[in-house]
């Protein structure tokens, strides 16, 4: 079948204009589309921001994430530093207290020693020098008595009598103090078997250390101490009279009676040389050399 050919006719102005044109909406539709690829572009835009703004964030939350344990550590490395730094200068500050309290202690028993010290010279210079006196006077009696022996035409038994008598007999003035001042001035000493001083002794030992001051020389041991001088009973005692304990003549202790129911003694490891009650443990005994 052919087409048949229309002829155009042109139109008029008038008639075209009431013509719709079909631009407008072509314009209409380039407007939507760019207003479409706006508020793509808004919303890229937007989200291109958010994203940079949540990188830039997370960044930087990522860097003090990192820099936190680090100003942590230091801090704690600090607060450890000070906190030993502190516990050393308590410690030192408690050792100089102990050492200080040490040195004030020492110092403090070495004067006590020192002033012990001096008290027991002191004792022992005046029981020297109460020694020589009565030794002097020992010396000065013997040769009265050996003056008297020769123009005494007196048997032998009286000068044997009289020779006997000199071997326990010492000076009467000062003697007996001489004794006691010399058996206080060894107060402390230590008790040692066999020991004869001067800073230890046994019993029978500082016995005879104090008669040998005033010139008696009595036996060494306290068996044969027993059994010198006057036997005097024990209701009768004076200062200075010899205490023995045991049997006579094989007694096992000897100390000196000093008064006020007191004697000294040596009297063992534990106590030394000490003053005690003669209540507390009584002598068996006592004898009588000054």
């Amino acid at each position: 079948m052919e087409e048949s050919l229309v002829p155009l006719v042109p139109m008029s102005h008038t008639a075209t204009a009431h013509i719709r044109s079909h631009r407008k909406p072509r314009r209409a539709g380039n407007s939507s589309l760019a207003m479409r690829a706006g508020v793509a572009g808004g919303v890229l835009s937007t989200l291109a921001v958010a994203g940079a703004s949540s990188a830039a964030n997370a960044a930087e939350s990522t860097t003090q994430t990192l820099s936190l344990p680090a100003l942590t550590a230091d801090l704690a490395a600090q607060i450890a530093e000070s906190a030993d730094a502190t516990q050393q200068a308590a410690a030192n500050y408690e050792l100089q207290a102990e050492r200080d309290a040490a040195a004030a202690k020492a110092a403090q028993e070495a004067r006590k020693d020192l002033a012990e010290a001096k008290q027991k010279a002191e004792a022992k210079e005046k029981a020297e020098a109460a020694r020589k006196a009565a030794a002097e006077a020992a010396v000065s009696r013997s040769v009265e008595r050996a003056t008297l022996s020769a123009s005494d035409s007196g048997s032998d038994s009286d000068s044997g009598s009289s020779s006997a008598s000199s071997q326990v007999t010492a000076p009467a003035s000062g003697s007996v103090a001489t004794v006691i001042d010399f058996l206080k001035a060894q107060l402390g000493d230590a008790y040692v078997m066999g020991a004869t001083g001067p800073n230890a002794w046994d019993c029978s030992a500082l016995v005879q250390a104090a008669f040998k001051e005033v010139g008696v020389d009595l036996p060494r041991v306290s068996q044969d101490q027993s059994t010198v001088g006057t036997e005097v009973s024990l209701s009768n005692l004076e200062v200075g009279d010899i205490l023995y304990w045991g049997a006579k003549g094989s007694a096992y202790h000897t100390g000196v009676y000093i008064g006020d129911g007191q004697y000294l003694d040596a009297a063992n490891p534990s106590k030394g040389v000490v003053i005690q009650d003669l209540s507390g443990y009584p002598a068996t005994g006592a004898v009588r050399v000054l």
